[in-house]
């Protein structure tokens, strides 16, 4: 029996305290992170520098103790990978080349060519799986396609995920050649994580909310299905979360349509709602409304009680619903963790 909460919990085991991690822990809100990203120059360069994007994953766990430390990384650096050229806007966030023809397509690396140029992310995984407190589960993770395919063809982040949805309905061979490019890398990437001493992986699909009727399907669960089974043939002991975040009452059932260990809830379903239609089927993770990381108080004493005591008769990870964001107070999150915890 592993000592590690985060992978009991992982494993279907009811814990008096649910273990807690946040999403986006190392970030913004916290001086030290903006103090390491200063050194490192500028956000592609921390990511790319493994001893910084260590530190900067290491810090959350100084602080706080979480339960689980996520590797510091960016969903589009598969993209770049894969041969997308990727630059942040201060202000403004990230923009890509995009693809919107064959052409366009045509010219990305085929998928099992990434490693090279992704090699700095797994040195940072190494060097976190050595100096990471043994009680601190690695979790590694990706985007998933359909989220990633958002930035490619739209050349970056936008409200609806237009540009995406056009290309979809405008030249579907395309649009399944490059989530199909992705899924194959997204495997490759993701198992050479673990392989690096990522101990569970993650798989973000921040805009499947936006799929609707059998593009749901089609496009969120079946590739998230086909990493989730991949992985599970090439490392059968490392769990697997899923976040199809706005799939509202499409959580039902995914545990088994994807084949994941965990699914993770964002915060449009209540907790409630989720202990009884999700959690049944295994271990949830969420889903206090990040902007209580913000506000503070005794909503916030209250909010994290419920989430808490509502998922308290399953296997349950504590985290947020969403990142937490730049503005949130350092202070909030230490009230949250001592809530849990009854400290």
């Amino acid at each position: 029996m592993t000592d590690k909460l985060i992978l009991r919990a992982l494993a279907g085991e009811t814990l008096p305290t649910p273990p807690i991690w946040m999403m986006r822990q190392a970030g913004r809100y916290l001086p030290e992170y903006r103090a390491t990203r200063a050194e490192a120059g500028d956000f592609l360069s921390l990511c790319y520098n493994s001893e910084l994007a260590a530190e900067v994953t290491l810090q959350p766990i100084r602080r706080y103790g979480f339960d689980a430390a996520i590797l510091f990384a960016d969903i589009l650096l598969l993209p770049q990978a894969l041969g997308a050229d990727l630059w942040f806007v201060t202000g403004e966030g990230p923009r890509l080349s995009t693809i919107t023809d064959q052409a366009g397509f045509d010219a990305l690396k085929p998928a099992d060519a990434v490693h090279e140029h992704l090699s700095p992310v797994y040195e940072t995984v190494r060097i976190l799986s050595r100096e990471l407190p043994k009680e601190t589960t690695l979790i590694g993770f990706a985007g998933a396609p359909w989220t990633v395919a958002t930035y490619m063809i739209a050349g970056r982040g936008t409200p609806d995920q237009g540009p995406a949805h056009a290309l979809k309905a405008e030249n579907r061979l395309l649009f399944e050649a490059l989530l199909d490019r992705l899924t194959e890398a997204t495997i490759g990437y993701l198992s050479s994580q673990i392989e690096a001493g990522a101990e569970v992986v993650k798989i973000f699909d921040s805009w499947a909310g936006s799929l609707q009727g059998d593009d749901f399907q089609k496009y969120a669960i079946e590739p998230a299905r086909r990493i989730t089974t991949e992985l599970k043939a090439r490392h059968p002991e490392t769990p697997i979360i899923a976040f199809p975040r706005g799939a509202g009452e499409r959580y039902v059932g995914l545990h088994q349509a994807i084949g994941a260990d965990c699914i993770a809830l964002d915060d449009g379903v209540t907790p409630e709602w989720a202990a009884d239609h999700v959690q049944v089927d295994g271990c949830v993770q969420g889903n206090l409304k990040s902007s209580h990381m913000v506000t503070g108080g005794d909503d916030l004493v209250r909010e994290t009680r419920r989430v808490v005591d509502a998922l308290s008769k399953g296997p349950h990870i504590f985290n947020l619903g969403h990142g937490i964001t730049p503005d949130a107070d350092p202070e909030n999150v230490q009230l949250m963790i001592d809530t849990i915890r009854g400290g």
